[in-house]
């Protein structure tokens, strides 16, 4: 059997004449794998004919959205995983279980090259080749783009000469990649930090200065993890797709950034994420009324260096898979309801209750029946702020 080299497949340009010059510059069969992460589009069956009739001796296509919704997604939203504070890792976590099934259909077919449509400058040749060499360090990874050389006038000369079926119209100004968790916008006009986006752009979310009547939904969480909106049970996925549908109608989850890239270079990015801005937002208020203070204020530092290494393509390292045991001892008893108003953009928690809330209304409480000792307060004071008095004088001292 010849040798091969399994590409992951997009069905567009530049991974469909990447199938026929993978083979001139490699010498090697081309088996076209196509992951479905919730992306939407164009039929799956249709990229899988497409990638056969540019020349791949193999097409195939796995549906990996619900696994993509419970593994990968569930675990950032435990995590809140927002990068910079801003960014729901909308194109980061899909790299992870693409590289999964490259490697997984390598291995099936004893292929010893996986292949992407990268270029040498973003973050998803670093996700994509990081994930490959934890996961199968014997495996080499290839991008046609990057290191065979193929630029976009490449690309399109080929598909002509060699009667490609590929669509060829006016060419997108934007680069764009999506999935159920979200969709990520760049190049275009958006280069220039100083434009601003235009509605044309968003796909996800409807206009949220159009005001629209107010939703009010309430989410049900079981150890961090969403299982139902307004009373009725739905898994990871199908919990994601109502919250797009819901989030997305208000506007809710537009992002527009300027981050830093793992290769050292600033790049301006505007996002539509609304099922991942309104769970986080419920999924922080649970843990508020929920995790003790210590708990919650050491999480938040966690759940950056989680965000930055999964961002950075090392969702299979040792120290995020540490991490992710933390996290996950954080959420034994993250349960409960929160209650969400989505309206202008914004989701908005406006009530919260739980079974192992830690919020004790007789504590709380100014009125009548008020159990709080606020004898104590005042001894508990002297003793916390002791160690400030005793610098001072030194420092009143050393003047």
């Amino acid at each position: 059997m010849a040798e091969r080299v399994v590409l992951a497949y997009s069905g567009g340009l530049d991974t469909s004449v990447g199938i026929g010059w993978l083979k001139d510059a490699t010498g090697k069969e081309v088996v076209a794998l196509a992951v479905d992460v919730g992306q939407g589009g164009e039929d799956m069956d249709d990229i899988r004919q497409r990638a056969l009739d540019c020349g791949a001796v193999e097409s195939i296509v796995v549906d990996a959205k619900e696994e993509f919704a419970a593994d990968y997604l569930m675990p950032a939203l435990k995590a809140n995983a927002l990068y910079q504070k801003r960014y729901p890792l909308v194109s980061a976590l899909s790299r992870p279980v693409i590289a999964r099934h490259l490697a997984l259909t390598a291995k099936s077919l004893g292929a010893d090259t996986v292949a992407h449509g990268c270029t040498g400058k973003g973050n998803d040749q670093v996700r994509f080749e990081a994930a490959i060499a934890a996961l199968a360090p014997n495996l080499k990874s290839v991008a046609p783009v990057r290191d065979l050389a193929l630029t976009r006038d490449k690309a399109i000369l080929y598909a002509e000469e060699h009667n490609l079926p590929i669509r060829q119209s006016a060419k997108n100004p934007y680069s764009i990649d999506k999935n159920v968790w979200g969709r990520a916008v760049e190049t275009g006009f958006l280069e220039d930090p100083w434009n601003a986006p235009i509605e044309d752009l968003y796909e996800y979310t409807q206009n949220p200065d159009v005001l629209r009547d107010a939703d009010e939904i309430t989410i049900t969480f079981e150890r961090g993890i969403p299982v139902a909106i307004d009373g009725v049970s739905y898994g990871p996925l199908q919990i994601i797709q109502q919250l797009n549908a819901l989030a997305g109608k208000h506007g809710v989850g537009r992002i527009d950034v300027v981050e830093d890239r793992l290769i050292g270079i600033k790049s301006r990015e505007v996002y539509e994420a609304p099922a991942a801005m309104a769970l986080i937002a419920a999924h922080e208020a649970l843990e508020s009324l929920t995790m003790e203070r210590d708990v919650n204020r050491y999480k938040r530092g966690v759940e950056a260096e989680w965000s930055n290494l999964v961002y950075d393509g090392l969702w299979y390292s040792g120290l995020k898979r540490s991490l992710d045991v933390f996290i996950d001892d954080t959420q034994r008893y993250v349960s409960g309801d929160i209650r969400l108003k989505l309206q202008g953009g914004r989701a908005v928690v406006t009530g919260q209750q739980s079974k192992t809330s830690l919020y004790d209304f007789d504590l709380a409480t100014y009125d009548t029946g008020d159990t709080f000792d606020q004898s104590l307060s005042k001894g508990f004071i002297e003793i916390w702020s002791l160690p400030s008095k005793i610098s001072a004088r030194r420092d009143a001292a050393s003047l």
